[in-house]
């Protein structure tokens, strides 16, 4: 965009397969409310070769991060070896994206785009992520922050943040980036830099964790809290359904709120728990 600022997803080859994440992700932006006009923007940083070419034949703007001796080809086991080289992987890319002069929106791809975001984020912040649980306040660090969501200004607080950040993997190993956020996001280094960290409340940037109850102010909707590929398509489609059925109402029906979303719905939330079995897999 005109201040240097890009949307960002990665792609592996297991969310690449026709009909699979990056098909629905693509279509929300569409059929969203003014949000067509975002995909000029938007770059797929693909993690294996696959996943690259698949995105040529998709999209306009592919990158391709494909690491020596890592293979993201798959889909990433919850939490095992493969997946935390991933979600790392994806932290100290982004550093360098802000090392370049982008800011930069960062969305994972099982997020669907209803609406423009940018009127939505606070003007003041160098940081701000979309959450599991919102509390009511933005700047409250007893939010519980999703790593899928966020958006970065580039300057050097948030340069020294995401250092920080890829660093601390080795204070807490073992651990992903979204523990290791929650971890540090409340560490005397982050006054020290003076980063500016806002929370984005769920009503705008809902999720499976904590729906955006009302589809009029609905922008991002996340398909996090459930485990596996197959439950994660069958509700990422249940949603794109019911953003349809809202589009299709008189403007009056709109406004009654008369519809929410039928999900989760195969993503049960009652299900939500790690229990170290393969059959659990989650790509975030």
């Amino acid at each position: 965009m005109e201040d240097k600022t890009v949307i960002l997803t990665t792609l592996n080859e297991a969310w690449a397969a026709q009909n699979s994440v990056i098909d629905l992700f693509l279509e929300s932006f569409r059929i969203g409310d003014h949000t067509r006009w975002l995909l000029n923007h938007l770059v797929i940083i693909a993690l294996d070769h696959k996943a690259f070419v698949r995105c040529q034949a998709i999209h306009t703007y592919c990158y391709s991060l494909v690491s020596e001796g890592a293979d993201f080809h798959e889909e990433a086991y919850f939490m095992t070896p493969r997946y935390l080289d991933m979600m790392w992987r994806r932290i100290d890319f982004l550093r360098s994206v802000l090392e370049k002069g982008y800011s930069f929106v960062f969305t994972d791809a099982d997020i669907m785009w209803f609406r423009d975001p940018f009127p939505r984020f606070h003007l003041d912040a160098d940081f701000q992520i979309a959450c599991d649980h919102y509390t009511g306040s933005s700047d409250d660090v007893n939010n519980r922050p999703n790593g899928g969501f966020n958006f970065v200004k580039s300057n050097n607080r948030s340069i020294e943040f995401y250092k920080f950040w890829y660093s601390s993997r080795e204070t807490y190993p073992g651990y992903h980036d979204q523990d290791v956020l929650n971890f540090i996001k409340v560490h005397p280094f982050i006054t020290d830099i003076g980063l500016k960290i806002r929370f984005l409340d769920t009503t705008n940037f809902g999720g499976l964790c904590e729906p955006s109850k009302d589809l009029n102010e609905v922008c991002t909707m996340h398909a996090n809290c459930c485990f596996g590929l197959v439950s994660k398509l069958h509700d990422l489609r249940i949603m794109l359904q019911d953003w349809k059925h809202y589009l299709s109402l008189p403007p009056s029906l709109k406004r009654l709120s008369v519809i929410s979303w039928r999900v989760p719905h195969k993503c049960s939330l009652d299900s939500f728990h790690y229990d170290g079995s393969p059959e659990k897999s989650v790509q975030e």
